[in-house]
């Protein structure tokens, strides 16, 4: 097995903690079920990490694990490291062609149709939320919706202005406006 290594010349994400070793999933597997902002914390080196391994798909995948955070607003991690809208957006505006994207708008088009467990109301309109920012971040042509899936099952996609409206109502306090500032830097 090869071993794993941050790549020499990889620019670390200005919106994600630093790290100066490579991280595992251990980090985050310690909680098991504890979601708590140190949880959140840990998320965040780990998408880090990943990112600097060369794998933005899985970095992606590890900030919405960042999402499950049980987290109300006022903790000091936030103030440091907001909810990781625009580090979702760093990541996907920076990624090398020669790294694995997948497409995320897809990607949180599934999420938010699929979601369940802790908190699934507010992560589906999160993930809403990440789906129009990947849809404003990259281009359409190669990372189109799933119309098959939209088709099929009969989805309404929410406009931005309804996500803001129900983040505004279930996020944290000021999440909305959050979001609005990213997508509007996208």
């Amino acid at each position: 097995m090869m071993e794993r290594r941050h790549l020499v010349n990889r620019r670390p994400c200005p919106e994600l903690p630093p790290v100066a070793e490579v991280l595992t999933a251990s980090v985050t597997a310690v909680f098991g079920r504890n979601y708590n902002h140190d949880f959140y914390h840990a998320s965040l080196r780990y998408a880090q990490s990943l990112w600097l391994e060369g794998k933005a798909a899985q970095a992606l995948l590890q900030l919405n694990k960042a999402f499950m955070a049980d987290l109300r607003g006022g903790e000091q991690i936030l103030a440091a490291w907001p909810l990781p809208y625009a580090a979702k957006r760093w990541v996907m505006s920076h990624c090398p062609g020669s790294d694995f994207l997948g497409n995320p708008v897809r990607h949180y088009q599934h999420l938010a149709t699929r979601v369940s467990g802790i908190r699934a109301g507010l992560r589906r309109w999160r993930a809403w939320g990440c789906f129009h920012l990947a849809e404003k971040v990259l281009d359409h042509h190669d990372y189109p919706r799933d119309e098959r899936q939209i088709e099929n099952e009969e989805i309404s996609i929410p406009s931005a202005a309804e996500v803001f409206d129900h983040l505004e109502r279930t996020g944290l306090p000021d999440e909305a406006g959050l979001l609005h500032e990213v997508l509007a830097k996208a």
